[in-house]
């Protein structure tokens, strides 16, 4: 178990293990899942920054897909 510790202005330190595991960097957003009484943490993935075709769907057919899977 990793623990942090709260500060008065409610902050805390993201431990290096976990920065590792979800292979976090300066500026990166953080994703937080609240299921019952456990919280889920995930690195945030924007999909139109790491796919640059992910907003033309006029580029979206199969044809498309294979002709670009090589680039």
């Amino acid at each position: 178990m990793i623990l942090s510790k709260l500060t008065s202005k409610a902050q805390t330190t993201i431990p290096q293990a976990i920065r590792t595991a979800l292979k976090l960097k300066e500026g990166d957003q953080i994703v937080y899942a609240i299921e019952g009484e456990r919280v889920i943490m995930t690195r945030y993935r924007n999909e139109s920054t790491e796919n640059p075709f992910a907003s033309f769907n006029e580029w979206a057919s199969e044809a498309d897909r294979e002709s670009y899977a090589g680039l």
